[in-house]
């Protein structure tokens, strides 16, 4: 029998409330989340009303107008920013089991996300030490310089898949350029949030610095997007939802960042290792249990190997460990919630029904160890066309398409032909037609006989429809600050461009 993490019940039996103004407040309701792996109650928590996300706002802007954040030295912030880290180290295991229970993922997953959260802390507390601006020769005695300054109060409205990482990769560099933050993680996965505000309040951040709200898109969201004084806005989520922040940011014009769906292709060479592209392709499509904006969804395969590719790959698929993410030898956990459960169902259907073979899996996971837990089994579509919706569409679960190529030109036209561009991968042993091939790809991050590995230090964000903008890396901390030109007249005298009279 696998062995099983607890979880302590304190761990989630108490109360769970918002953040404003450095202190927790009770809301005007109370939501009830439910374990995804049994699909029980798991706790309740605060439900932010539109007043509770005003006094949000009011408390970020009052702390970025008059507060000290912003007045700090680069090394002050940078030396919270270290104590954060290590604060999440210290209190990565239960972060990880309260992520677990939330979203399901399992316990491994999870303890890899908060040691990433707590290195994109560390990243930017180390970069916003270095060198920035640009001093520019001009005509004496004019000195002129380029500075960096912080933008404001940014809104983040951050997606239930990696709830603390996707916060980090906000709040990280805001924070360290100076500026102040609302938050709002998803209300279905709030609660590693509401527990970093336990660590803000430890390290004794500043009042309204950073402020924690909780609740659905339409009351707690959408004004965030649209308040007059909300200078910036960085989103992760869908395309449908992207398009409405966008839209309501255009209430004052400000700053936006949105990392929105993906339908990434990985595509396979006939002379790369089959056995080794069918372990990256599961890994691909079924970390996460394929709620991942970069899965690789679309399997696109050099037609000669295409059968024996499939039959590999479901061979494998049928062996993955589906379980409750706190089961130790859980491979692949539920999906998050019965909602994206059966959204996910549904595009299995509409595969079917559009023709496409289903060669594995498509059901969900009931009886003996899934209870009413929200599970899918890993599933693979093959002889699909490009046209078909589950080839198209973000799917957002464990399902892969496994399309067949013949030519290179061919390949790369199915792996741009849809309206995404957020990832992709080519695999071959031919390192100059592999290079050739990813740098065709219309995509923002891309692999070479690799996939997934994601860097604090490297920018991410897509081309076309999968978003504006990038986080990570030197251009993640460019997006939350505003470029200033200083001049200055060192022996300023009269002009004289009128005569004087």
């Amino acid at each position: 029998m696998a062995q099983t993490i607890t979880a302590p019940k304190n761990k989630v039996d108490r109360q769970w409330h918002q953040f404003i103004g450095g202190q927790f407040k009770e809301g005007g309701s109370e939501r009830t989340l439910f374990n995804p792996a049994d699909g029980k109650p798991l706790c309740k928590v605060a439900e932010s009303s539109k007043q509770h996300v005003e006094q949000a706002i009011q408390a970020a802007r009052k702390a970025f107008d008059e507060g000290p954040w912003p007045k700090m030295s680069a090394s002050e912030r940078s030396a919270f920013l270290f104590k954060l880290a290590d604060k999440i180290d210290e209190n990565a295991q239960e972060l990880a089991e309260l992520e677990s229970l939330n979203g399901g993922k399992p316990l491994r997953e999870a303890l890899y996300d908060m040691g990433d959260a707590a290195q994109c802390f560390r990243y930017y507390a180390g970069l916003v030490t270095k060198p920035t601006g640009q001093s520019i020769d001009v005509p004496a005695p004019s000195v002129t310089t380029v500075v960096r300054e912080p933008i404001g109060v940014c809104g983040m409205i951050v997606p239930w898949n990696y709830p603390l990482l996707m916060a980090a990769w906000k709040l990280a560099p805001a924070l360290a350029a100076g500026n102040t933050c609302v938050l709002k993680p998803s209300e279905y996965t709030p609660l590693t949030a509401i527990k970093l505000a336990e660590i803000f309040q430890e390290l004794e951040l500043p009042p309204g610095v950073v402020n924690i709200v909780l609740g659905g898109g339409q009351n707690v969201g959408q004004p965030i997007a649209e308040s007059m004084l909300v200078d910036k806005v960085a989103f992760t989520g869908s395309v449908k939802t992207g398009k409405i922040i966008a839209s309501a940011a255009l209430s004052n014009l400000k700053k936006t960042t949105l990392e929105l769906g993906g339908k990434s292709p990985m595509i396979v060479f006939a002379d790369f290792d089959l056995d080794i592209a069918v372990d990256y392709a599961l890994f691909a499509i079924y970390c996460n249990a394929g709620q991942v904006c970069s899965a690789g969804s679309r399997m696109i395969v050099e037609q000669s190997v295409y059968p024996a590719f499939i039959k590999k790959m479901s061979a494998r698929a049928k062996q993955i460990k589906v379980g409750a993410g706190n089961l130790a030898d859980t491979e692949m956990g539920p999906l998050v919630s019965e909602q994206q459960m059966n959204r996910v169902l549904e595009y299995i259907d509409i595969g079917k029904k559009e023709g496409a073979k289903l060669e594995v899996g498509g059901e969900r996971l009931r009886g003996d160890g899934y209870g009413d837990g929200y599970y899918v089994s890993p599933t693979i579509f093959s002889n699909v066309k490009p046209t078909m919706r589950i080839v198209q569409e973000e799917i957002f679960g464990p399902v892969v398409v496994v399309q067949s190529f013949t030519t290179e030109q061919e390949a790369i036209e199915l792996a741009n032909g849809t309206v995404f561009g957020l990832a992709g991968a080519v695999f071959s042993n031919d390192i100059t037609r592999a290079y050739r091939v990813v740098k065709a790809l219309k995509a923002g991050i891309t692999w070479v006989n690799g996939y997934h590995s994601t860097y604090n230090e490297c920018p991410w964000g897509g081309y076309k429809q999968s978003g504006w903008g990038r986080e990570l890396g030197t251009f993640g901390l460019d997006e939350y600050t505003e470029i200033k030109q200083v001049n200055i007249n060192l022996a300023p005298e009269a002009v004289g461009w009128f005569e004087k009279r």
